[in-house]
């Protein structure tokens, strides 16, 4: 079995919604059944999407959730700060990561957020214990 070092690519947009899951994830199955055994990770290029909403995250949770029972890992190459920031708000950039064009995870931004200061709860001193 041949590793092939360049992941193949489902290149999706300009929009991306509810009615177009089946026919992406169609051709997910479709790149893999090509090189059976061979893939390890898909590239999901989504630098054409014009307009990121929930509908778009919930085809490419769809489309993730399909390539993992496909055995694959699924990356997201050339997403814009809006598709990121609403990855990060709803918490899928935990499970669908972004790269850069090198393959590159670039940095997120919940690692470079500071860490939320310490605060001790401290009692008015006019309080009465207890």
């Amino acid at each position: 079995m041949r590793q092939d070092p360049t992941p193949p690519v489902l290149v999706v947009g300009p929009t991306v919604g509810r009615a177009d899951t089946p026919v992406l994830r169609a051709r997910l199955a479709d790149l893999l059944t090509r090189r059976p055994g061979e893939v390890r990770v898909v590239v999901c290029d989504v630098s054409r999407i014009v307009d990121q909403n929930v509908a778009t995250l919930d085809t490419l949770a769809r489309l993730r959730l399909t390539a993992r029972r496909l055995g694959v890992d699924l990356q997201l190459r050339g997403a814009s700060l809006r598709l990121r920031q609403l990855l990060t708000l709803t918490g899928l950039d935990a499970v669908i990561p972004v790269v850069d064009g090198s393959g590159v995870e670039p940095h997120r931004e919940a690692e470079q957020r500071e860490q939320p200061l310490h605060v001790e709860e401290v009692g008015d001193p006019a309080d009465p214990p207890g």
